[in-house]
């Protein structure tokens, strides 16, 4: 299991996904390449699930992407996504009550208005060749297809844990927002068009970087 991160640097202009790589949807059997990168950017600990991802293809396969080198097949980015209802989750709730705990169960297309992102990873090779943003874009066309009001997500602070001792997590938010501090994931959510909406403890316990806290961050298409 997994949740939103970002590029470690941030996109640079408006400069497209790199030519050597390709975003598309998750198949069946880029299962161990998932596997493989998820373990590599959150370690065990964080690293998506046979069973999971076997579900993610099962209920809402439209809403994974992938990205992939041309040259080797090699998979170094993906999105994991559902849909849910903006009324059936408090802001406070957890990753693993919005997710069904990574099965993506909850994904509800009929009475849903929300795409809400569960997991981006990114492989530290290829990062600043576009592919936070790719995905990101591709999150987007999503919203705008499925007639989609928004999307939402809870993001890592990972830089967090650096400042625990001095600053509270709404603290340190607060300075990622002002611009007077750079965190990995928030900064670049914000610079793609994201609002906070809420800080959430509790929201992934075991992404000691975060110390389990989270930002519900939101874009609409109006943004």
């Amino acid at each position: 299991m997994s949740a939103e991160a970002a590029p470690h640097q941030p996109p640079s202009g408006d400069s497209p996904l790199d030519p050597s790589l390709w975003i598309r949807l998750t198949r069946p059997e880029d299962i161990p390449g998932v596997i493989r990168l998820s373990h590599r950017v959150y370690g065990p600990e964080g690293a998506w699930l046979t069973p999971e991802l076997r579900s993610h293809q099962r209920v809402f396969p439209e809403g994974q992407l992938v990205v992939v080198r041309r040259d080797s097949g090699r998979i170094v980015g993906l999105a994991v996504s559902l849909v849910i209802a903006s009324d059936a989750f408090p802001l406070n709730a957890s990753w693993n009550r919005i997710t069904a705990r990574g099965h993506l169960t909850t994904h509800d297309l009929s009475r849903g208005d929300t795409l809400y992102g569960a997991g981006v990873a990114v492989h530290p090779d290829v990062r600043g060749m576009g592919v936070g943003r790719a995905l990101y874009g591709a999150r987007e066309a999503m919203v705008q297809r499925l007639g989609l009001a928004r999307i939402r997500a809870g993001a890592r602070i990972p830089g967090y844990h650096r400042v625990a001792r001095r600053l509270s997590p709404g603290q340190y938010v607060d300075e990622v927002v002002s611009g007077r501090r750079r965190d990995p994931t928030l900064s670049f959510q914000l610079h793609m068009g994201f609002r906070v909406l809420a800080v959430v403890p509790d929201y992934l316990p075991q992404d000691r970087e975060s110390l389990g806290h989270a930002v519900v961050v939101e874009w609409t298409p109006d943004d």
